[in-house]
């Protein structure tokens, strides 16, 4: 008799903990969820940003742009090949 009691009563406290605990695993659960969905919205920004920055690195440092800029921007030439002037340094002899 004792006994019936005692495991009504353990089956009476385990319910309520066992939905206590269904709860807050509910609760963490959607806590991570937001937390993943912030990640990868986040993730999504970066990748973004990174394939903007790539495309500008791309533009910037192209041939033809330099050349522009060069020329237009800076005022500079080409210089012909016949104005250069070569020095060659040897090692002196000892």
């Amino acid at each position: 008799m004792i006994r019936r009691y005692l495991f009504l009563y353990f089956v009476c406290l385990s319910i309520p903990l066992f939905l206590g605990a269904t709860v807050w695993q509910s609760v963490r659960y959607a806590r991570l969820e937001r937390e993943l969905k912030n990640l990868e919205t986040a993730q999504v920004k970066w990748v973004e940003s990174n394939i903007q920055l790539i495309a500008a690195v791309a533009h910037y440092s192209s041939p033809e742009r330099l050349e522009y800029v060069a020329r237009y921007e800076l005022g500079l030439t080409k210089i012909l090949p016949e104005n250069v002037l070569q020095i060659k340094i040897e090692k002196a002899r000892q």
